[in-house]
């Protein structure tokens, strides 16, 4: 039987042709032979030789007389007997759990010595991947932007109504954009070693506005370090020139070093600065920097940041600018990925606290929004909407002044547009895009899913008899006997009658794996053992069973790769129910 598997992996190897063939390979036909033996991905070569014999003994050509039994048992025979072959020769074995099955169809693997054991034909293969990575990389501009509008909404909270009753319109108050900020990057990789950056940015503010424009060259001089050169003109400060450069001091420790010259209508204003970090645990780092220049200061911050959590606590000295800021955010571990976050920040210009949410909202869309309100910036709300390597920002001044109706609703305004938006737009696109996937994957599988429909069924005729025997000797002692077993996906609306499609019977071929009142299956998806087939592709499938142990109802469900083995004292049904 053949059954392809979803995590297929596909890659480079030492032959050009090799890699060549395995890239230009989209749909992998790879056959699962660890779920065609129902043994485990680590098993030994005694489980793969107990397999393989219980299995030879069902599918043996000899034990059918009728001409398209035999013909399909003999189909079955050999699929069985190449998985053994391959998973009981280590080499093989290797090659297969790289590449799958498509590898070992591919000619060149005579250059990969067979003295080589697993694991130095796994590193081989790592090195080899990353040298694509490094190819891919070059061809590659990896473009990144930011466009921040800047809104005063201040009339809305701030106006005096008296100012307004003799302008025409009802004096609606007046909303305006105020600034406005473009900046985009490109990357061309020029070596393995060497990439150049091209950057530049337009600001506007109040009617009033500048642009500049640099090129950076990064040169990476090895495994510890890198340094670039950066040039840079604008129509307000004039040509710049910098240099930076990073170093790995220990392996706990890394030190950034840079300095500027800008030449400006002023005369030239020199810069530099200097930043040590260390990890102080595998969650937590610490951060020194020193400045000099127009805003000389000098910070050190403390960034531990965990699974569930990230929190930031920094102090800066300087003659202009000196603060103490404090953050926290916390990360919900759901399939949105919601953050909520909070900070205070204190400091010579005043104190500011802002907190905010930030959720998922498509596969590369990612929508913030944080409420900053203080003495005496007032009352601003920022929403941030991040798509790819593009980010926009929406900084949306409220009030001067810190008034409780402009922090109402500044939180409250957003979220129940989020809501509503939520639920009318993203809820239905995303539905859409995902049903359009999985008919699309549906289409291009459809010819392959009928072969294998067909091949399951020719195995379930060809277990009839070792069933029948099997059971027989389980009912003598009172044993394991399946009496339902449903495989793919269910439903609790019984009214959607498309959906029950999507669940076939696999009794006979589970009863058929009992062994001494036994059913063991290991984590490895269902849709691999023989009379299996993938009912719903693309969709979270399950198994369903429903058995009697010494004249006792069990029943279970459990997740397609998850490891089942019954009968279990916790599947057992209780008479009142």
């Amino acid at each position: 039987m053949s059954f392809r598997t979803t995590g297929a992996v596909g890659g480079t190897n030492p032959n050009p042709n090799m890699a060549a063939s395995l890239e230009d390979d989209f749909e992998f036909d790879n056959q699962d032979y660890y779920s065609l033996l129902n043994v485990r991905k680590e098993a030994t070569l005694e489980e793969l030789k107990a397999s393989y014999r219980r299995l030879c003994m069902l599918y043996h050509p000899d034990k059918h007389r009728d001409p398209e039994l035999k013909s399909q048992a003999e189909q079955l025979f050999n699929q069985v007997h190449q998985a053994y072959e391959v998973l009981s020769d280590a080499h093989s074995r290797a090659i297969y759990d790289i590449f799958g099955k498509k590898g070992l169809e591919v000619e060149g693997w005579e250059v990969v010595e067979r003295k080589r054991t697993p694991a130095e034909i796994r590193e081989e293969y790592e090195r080899l991947q990353r040298e694509r990575e490094e190819r891919r990389l070059q061809q590659r501009t990896n473009p990144k932007g930011t466009i921040s509008v800047g809104v005063d909404a201040t009339d809305l909270f701030d106006r005096y109504d008296e100012d307004f009753e003799d302008m025409p319109g009802g004096g609606f108050p007046h909303v305006e954009i105020n600034k406005m900020h473009i900046s985009q990057s490109i990357e061309a990789p020029l070596t393995n070693c060497d990439t150049a950056v091209l950057s530049g940015s337009l600001s506007t503010h109040n009617g009033t506005g500048g642009g500049n424009i640099n090129v950076t060259v990064r040169r990476v001089t090895s495994a510890k370090g890198w340094g670039e050169v950066e040039l840079g003109a604008g129509d307000v400060l004039g040509p710049l020139i910098g240099l930076k450069v990073f170093r790995n001091l220990t392996p706990r420790c890394f030190l950034t070093a840079q300095c500027g010259l800008q030449f400006s209508p002023r005369g030239l204003r020199p810069s530099c600065s200097l930043m040590t970090a260390r990890h102080l645990d595998q969650n937590t780092m610490g951060y020194l920097q020193w400045r000099r220049g127009p805003n000389s200061a000098m910070t050190t911050s403390l960034v531990r940041d965990t699974k569930s959590s990230h929190f930031t606590l920094a102090l800066q000295l300087g003659v202009a600018h000196s603060y103490l800021m404090m953050s926290y955010q916390y990360k919900f571990q759901d399939e949105d990925q919601t953050k909520v976050k909070g900070s205070v920040k204190t400091g010579w210009f005043g104190t500011v606290v802002e907190y905010g949410a930030e959720r998922k909202i498509s596969r590369h869309s990612v929508l913030s929004a944080t409420v900053s309100m203080g003495v005496p910036q007032g009352v601003t709300l920022k929403i941030k909407l991040a798509r790819a390597s593009q980010t926009y920002l929406f900084p949306v001044h409220l009030t001067d002044q810190l008034l409780p109706s402009a922090v109402f609703y500044a939180t409250v305004g957003p979220l129940l547009v989020y809501m509503v938006v939520h639920r009318l737009v993203i809820i239905p696109y995303t539905q859409a895009q995902k049903e359009q996937e999985l008919e699309l994957q549906r289409k291009s599988s459809a010819t392959d899913i009928a072969k294998k429909k067909h091949e399951a069924e020719s195995a379930v005729l060809l277990m009839q008899e070792s069933v029948r025997r099997v059971i027989e000797g389980e009912e003598s002692k009172m044993g394991l006997i399946l009496l339902n077993a449903w495989y793919g996906k269910f439903v609790s609306d019984t009214s959607q009658k498309q959906e029950r499609a999507k669940v076939i019977d696999v009794t006979v071929p589970l009863q058929c794996l009992v062994k001494d009142s036994k059913l063991i299956l290991t984590e490895a998806s269902k849709a691999g053992l023989p009379g299996f087939y993938d009912p719903c592709v693309g969709e979270q499938k399950s198994l369903k069973l429903l058995y009697q142990f010494r004249g006792v109802m069990h029943q279970v469900i459990s997740s397609d790769t998850e490891s089942l083995r019954i009968p279990k004292q916790s599947h057992r049904i209780e008479p009142e129910s």
